[in-house]
């Protein structure tokens, strides 16, 4: 991954379109069991408008619904083409273009939310702890930190077997190619986009990473931060429609 003086996580930005139009209308299916788990742990006593770090953003379809629900939101991602979306569909929020692993924000929040398994793209565990200090000195006493997350057993019952995704649109056709290496636990994606541009196709690609961990090493990782109260709910246990095993929600109190 790139260094905070660099330009960061800039293999994202040309998907950020596609993101926005397809799958940003998949993750708005989801958002409304997001904001009542959301409703459900935020600590009581706080403002009706609490205010929330939208930690990984994205295009902002998750900042867009918290912003019409009265929060106050701020979203941060390394991504400044998917910030560029995340601004349009969330004109009222702030949006900050930082690294999770560095970004450094005074104590004023309420909670943080990271959704759509944006933190399986932090590489290994000591980066992924920092981001975790990051979020700790951004809360308020007692705020509420809560993630999505894909643990190696995810990735070993999905990806070991080479699985291709895609789309065709009028304008533009989107393929993905992923796979698992399950001895360094990390998974590569491979995107191919076509795009078309006057009477021509144009064709662009990138490749993403992300790693599996292991559930006793995030918690491992959120108790040596200071975390407390620490809740990791499996997908497949605690919840009515899973989306398979291996998928955990973790909620934890400063």
């Amino acid at each position: 991954m790139n260094s905070p003086s660099e330009n960061r996580y800039s293999a994202y930005d040309i998907f950020a379109d596609i993101h926005s139009k397809s799958w940003g209308v998949a993750l708005r299916q989801s958002i409304p069991d997001i904001e009542k788990f959301i409703r459900q742990h935020i600590p009581e006593g706080v403002p009706e408008n609490p205010r929330i770090l939208d930690l990984c953003c994205g295009t902002g379809e998750l900042a867009q619904s918290l912003q019409n629900e009265g929060y106050q939101v701020t979203g941060l991602d390394g991504s400044e083409e998917m910030l560029r979306y995340a601004r349009k569909n969330a004109p009222d929020s702030e949006f900050i273009l930082d690294d999770a692993r560095f970004f450094k924000l005074p104590s004023t929040f309420h909670g943080v939310v990271s959704t759509n398994f944006g933190l399986n793209h932090v590489m290994n565990l000591e980066d992924l702890t920092c981001v975790f200090r990051n979020v700790y000195a951004a809360l308020l006493t007692n705020g509420v930190f809560m993630f999505d997350f894909r643990l190696d057993e995810y990735y070993r019952s999905t990806w070991l077997d080479y699985s291709v995704h895609g789309d065709i649109k009028d304008d533009y056709v989107w393929t993905l190619l992923r796979s698992y290496n399950s001895e360094e636990r990390i998974g590569q994606i491979n995107i191919a986009i076509f795009k078309q541009v006057e009477q021509n196709w144009k064709r662009s690609d990138t490749t993403w990473f992300v790693k599996g961990y292991f559930r006793d090493e995030v918690e491992s990782a959120l108790q040596d931060t200071g975390f407390k109260n620490i809740s990791i709910y499996d997908d497949k246990r605690d919840f009515a429609n899973p989306k398979g095993a291996g998928i955990a929600y973790i909620v934890c109190h400063k």
